[in-house]
């Protein structure tokens, strides 16, 4: 597993990584996000739909639980917080979000598609082995510490766009 970090000095800075990501989805990536309540995930997600030209903005799903935008690929932004568990994750169909993305990465999918999931952790063994995790630490005022982790060799590609912009 390779990582790299940034410091962020501004939700705009946030928002700014969050479109480096957005550019470089591809359909059957995931994508967790840990932090605590007001680190910048949010923030985060909303660069990486803009990222995407998604035809939506995107907000906080902390009461629909999982939010769709519409851009080159569609994009699942998925709140976990309100979740006791993994056993309530069926009712969201987050199995399926989750998958290995085979079919998608063939093109047999009728939606191409990638998933962000704040609050990963609450789906205990249910992530995907394959995932890129960025984890996002409040330092005082707006500045964030944001580590991006690729646990798989296929989102390596994340790290020098994220930490390094040009």
């Amino acid at each position: 597993m390779r990582a790299c970090s940034l410091t962020s000095r501004s939700a705009l800075e946030t928002r700014d990584a969050g479109a480096r990501l957005g550019r470089l989805l591809r359909p059957g990536d995931f994508i967790c996000l840990k932090g605590e309540l007001g680190a910048g995930k949010t923030t985060f997600v909303q660069g990486a739909a803009e990222g995407l030209c998604s035809e939506e903005a995107a907000t906080s799903p902390s009461f629909a639980i999982v939010n769709e935008y519409h851009g080159r690929i569609t994009l699942y932004h998925v709140d976990l917080y309100r979740l006791s568990g993994p056993a309530d994750l069926e009712d969201i169909g987050f199995r399926e979000l989750a998958g290995d993305g085979a079919e998608e990465k063939a093109g047999l999918a009728a939606k191409p598609s990638a998933a962000i999931v704040e609050w990963p952790e609450r789906a205990g063994d249910e992530l995907p082995v394959e995932r890129l995790e960025i984890v996002f630490e409040h330092l005082g005022g707006d500045t964030r510490k944001i580590t991006v982790t690729a646990a798989a060799p296929e989102y390596e590609r994340f790290l020098e766009a994220i930490c390094q912009p040009r």
